[in-house]
């Protein structure tokens, strides 16, 4: 079997691989994309990082590949939806940059907070300004972190130790893990208000785009300082420009930015801005750590023994794989919906399964819909194969359930959703073509296509809506691709879906809330 690294892997994971008698193993570092596209039609499977962009042409010409794995977090430079289409299995390595990136983050708050970097450089010069670089003890002081997954409990164990007291804002963790961790679980207004220091730690997804940006810096405290060693756009470097000018942060440290290499920017320019290059995941350790976990998945799956941190494929057998492949693209695209629709903090998911598929072990679909549920806010985090523990450590109870009873489809999977806010229910199934169709959104049936961009309305079921939904979305150049209906009494309460062929700005979205006889709306993105 043909293994072809191309992007630098350490010596340690190398040697994993070449030390396999059955594996050949060719490093072909910078190649061009058309070179790759030449070269990837020999190989079983691609080792990369994050140089080489393993675009949908690439996938399509390589005719033997079989597993691309990925050694880092960031799935961004992979079209995973190219390459589930083709089989081709893609796993990454989620844990072996945690301990870095934590060590950094602690690195820039201390580095920030006694002006370390611009101390350094003026002594440097042959000055000697201590008062000029007066600082500030972390001691006592409120660390609010966005997002507590692996890296930001790392960071909240190390803050513990310099007597930092901790706030954290994370939609997937429930209050009683929180306070198991020693931490107080917040609200994102809260924190921004209560913090001395914010820093963030979740993947970037439309979600938490410019999570922090003018009207967040308006609700922290004068003088907080703000960090970002996750995934640069999080934080609007245009607002936290202003912010700092302003005197409202009185410093921040950023690795990571909206566009690398940082070239041009204000934010290099400000003497209370602590700027480096993306070195989050930059040890020695980190770096060895990730070439030998990728090598080790890459080694085992082609060897059959397993499959570890896929992003695109659970783990079951091949011949079982392809009877449960559609039921499982059908329960991720559930959980995807649903984790858009549902309002509040996960607490609860129960699931139940009923018909034909009964007989078979349903944890590949159960894993799968517990991905999706989490996909929309850790993104490439969460895989299939982790899903359900990330779930488990945040406090989410998952029940499982078969069903015997005669339904009103012949198979029928079924998922209730309990927030602090509210519970929803949604069921799918699939049609006689095996393409997944939602069902039912609470008590409302619906025929509804899971696919691109939708938007879900609630409504009161009144002459006119669709007219209106068609004539202020025309005006927008949006086509409507597909068109579902639902309600259970004439006049009464309603639920309308729209597939979209354009994406549904923030202009239009506010618009169609203001349309005569709409209750609610939300655009929701599969």
């Amino acid at each position: 079997m043909k293994i072809l690294v191309s992007d630098p892997l350490s010596d340690e994971g190398l040697k994993i691989l070449t030390s396999v008698k059955e594996f050949q193993v060719d490093v072909k570092l910078k190649l061009t994309p058309e070179a790759l596209k030449d070269t990837i039609k020999d190989y079983d499977a691609l080792i990369v990082r994050s140089a080489t962009k393993v675009t949908r042409d690439i996938i399509e010409a390589a005719k033997k590949l079989r597993l691309i794995g990925r050694a880092g977090v960031g799935l961004d430079n992979i079209d995973l939806e190219a390459a589930t289409a083709r089989g081709i299995i893609v796993m990454n390595t989620p844990g072996g940059n945690t301990i870095s990136t934590a060590e950094h983050t602690l690195s820039m708050i201390l580095a920030l907070s006694r002006n370390i970097p611009q101390a350094n450089a003026s002594t440097k010069q042959g000055e000697w300004k201590r008062s000029q670089f007066m600082g500030v003890e972390l001691y006592n002081k409120i660390l609010g972190i966005i997002g507590l997954g692996r890296i930001g409990r790392e960071v909240a164990k190390r803050a513990f130790s310099f007597g930092m007291k901790i706030l954290a804002y994370d939609p997937f963790l429930s209050k009683e893990v929180a306070e198991s961790l020693g931490v107080e679980i917040v609200e994102l207004k809260g924190l921004l208000r209560r913090s001395d220091y914010i820093t963030v730690h979740t993947p970037l997804t439309e979600e938490t785009k410019h999570i922090i940006s003018t009207d967040e810096f308006a609700l922290m405290k004068k003088g907080a300082r703000v960090i970002n060693c996750a995934r640069g756009g999080i934080i609007d470097e245009e607002a936290l420009v202003s912010a700092i000018k302003e005197g409202k942060v009185a410093g921040a440290a950023i690795d990571v930015f909206e566009k690398e290499p940082l070239i041009d920017s204000e934010l290099s320019r400000l003497d209370n801005v602590i700027t480096t290059p993306h070195l989050g995941a930059s040890t020695e350790e980190a770096q060895v750590n990730v070439a030998i976990e990728v090598a080790q998945i890459v080694r085992d799956a082609l060897l059959g023994k397993g499959i570890r941190n896929a992003a695109n494929y659970p783990c079951v057998e091949a011949e079982v794989y392809k009877i449960l492949e559609p039921y499982i693209n059908l329960s991720e695209k559930l959980g995807i919906f649903s984790s858009q629709l549902i309002e509040g903090r996960f607490q609860e998911l129960n699931i139940n399964y009923s018909g034909d598929i009964i007989q078979y072990d349903l944890s590949p679909l159960t894993m799968a819909l517990v991905k999706g549920l989490l996909s929309p806010i850790l993104k490439e985090t969460v895989n299939f194969i982790n899903a359900t523990s990330l779930a488990k450590e945040r406090g989410i109870k998952i029940k499982e359930a078969k069903s015997s009873k005669e339904e009103e489809f012949v198979t029928l999977i079924q998922l209730e959703i309990k927030t602090d806010k509210e519970t929803k229910r949604v069921a799918g199934t699939l049609s006689p073509n095996k393409q997944p169709r939602i069902v039912k959104v609470d008590d409302y049936y619906v025929e509804l296509l899971p696919l691109g961009e939708m938007i879900v309305i609630r409504n009161w079921d009144k002459p006119g809506i669709i007219g209106n939904l068609g004539t202020l979305l025309g005006q927008h150049n949006i086509n409507i691709a597909a068109m579902t209906f639902g309600r259970q009494t004439a006049g009464g309460k309603a639920i309308t879906v729209l597939n979209v062929d354009s994406p549904v700005s923030s202009k239009v979205l506010e618009q169609i809330k203001k349309t005569e006889n709409i209750l609610a709306v939300k655009v929701i993105k599969l």
